[in-house]
């Protein structure tokens, strides 16, 4: 029995994407790993449900014994028996992730929070973090892919 798997962006739908012919695919997997608050949480058929937060890092999805692996922000996850929905700020997948660019990112964020002095701008601070770990995460899979 398969699993039910949607990923959504601000941007777009990200799973299930489309085929060659332009037709919405099938977004059935066997199995889901999602990056969360403790650690990995692996998603099976028949999961008991559960609402959950979820954290920058690596999302892995098993679907007839091929992993697919995209790098993905902070968001929400819905999990019932048969149905996984993932609402987050970022999915991209390693052919995507632009590694140069990337980095200057990062680096133009670690300066800039280096800039911000404690106390001001909370909110300013935590936006950079945010940044900081999505590049984080999509530098961690795009090397992880090249030394494979």
């Amino acid at each position: 029995m398969p699993i039910h798997l949607e990923i959504v962006t601000p941007e777009a739908r990200i799973f299930p994407g489309k085929d060659a012919d332009g037709h919405l695919a099938s977004g059935e997997v066997d199995s889901v790993v999602l990056p969360g608050f403790d650690g990995e949480l692996g998603v099976l058929p028949s999961h008991a449900p559960l609402v959950t937060s979820l954290q920058c890092g690596e999302l892995r999805l098993i679907k007839a014994g091929k992993v697919t692996e995209l790098a993905v922000g902070e968001g929400l996850v819905e999990i019932t028996g048969s149905y996984v929905r993932v609402l987050t700020d970022m999915a991209v997948g390693c052919d995507e992730i632009d590694e140069k660019a990337v980095e200057e990112a990062l680096e133009r964020a670690k300066q800039s929070l280096e800039s911000l002095k404690q106390g001001e701008k909370q909110e300013e601070v935590a936006a950079v973090m945010a940044m900081i770990q999505r590049s984080t995460a999509q530098l961690h899979l795009k090397r992880k892919r090249k030394s494979i």
